[in-house]
């Protein structure tokens, strides 16, 4: 594992190929109040870029340009949180979007159990410490076990999606799963538009 920490945008002339894992931390579990404070990638090299932000300048024209090529699909566990914290600090909605936690539950429909963790463990043998999950990101500067979290969060998302890819595959299961990964940037929208705990599409009166 090699980690890269950065301050406030990407470095220039970076090349993260044309499937980038990508993560987020923030202060919080609700994007509108708290805020984004370190973006994760990677391009399944091995190699952690972190983007840490202070909490003042969210400019980052570099991870902007990335995070809205067109070009460059987006790999997320959990997407729609991932996207709709982009979208509110940054003003960038990603697309092409990728999530593991979407096709887990499309095709491991034997367990309630979808988390990266599980993930992890049950697909490609690695166990992930969550030790760091829940301290303060925020702070002025990141510890070595923070950082090595905060990179095991997106090194293992593209191994990750092979096996899932198979998995969709081999269940029939591939298209749907792509339409439901297109809509992601709507559901986020819809999210931070104050629908994030209404079914829409359910049936009420």
């Amino acid at each position: 594992m090699t980690i890269e920490l950065h301050h406030g945008d990407l470095p220039d002339g970076l090349d993260l190929g044309d499937v980038v894992a990508i993560d987020t931390e923030t202060m919080g579990l609700n994007p509108i109040r708290d805020r984004l404070c370190l973006v994760q990638l990677s391009s399944g090299d091995g190699t952690c870029h972190l983007v840490k932000f202070d909490g003042m300048n969210f400019d980052a024209p570099n991870l902007k340009k990335l995070l809205s090529d067109p070009n460059v699909t987006k790999l997320y566990h959990f997407a729609r949180f991932d996207v709709a914290v982009l979208w509110v600090y940054l003003g960038v909605l990603t697309r092409p979007v990728y999530c593991t936690k979407i096709a887990s539950r499309l095709v491991r429909t034997f367990t309630p159990y979808h988390g990266l963790k599980n993930l992890c463990r049950d697909l490609i043998g690695v166990d992930l410490s969550k030790q760091q999950q829940s301290s303060d990101w925020g702070a002025a500067e990141l510890t070595e076990d923070q950082m090595k979290y905060a990179a095991s969060d997106v090194l293992y998302l593209h191994e990750l999606r092979a096996k899932l890819d198979e998995m969709l595959a081999r269940e029939g299961r591939t298209e749907i799963a792509g339409a439901c990964f297109d809509f992601l940037p709507h559901r986020a929208v819809l999210d931070v538009g104050g629908w994030a705990d209404q079914d829409i599409f359910s049936h009420s009166v």
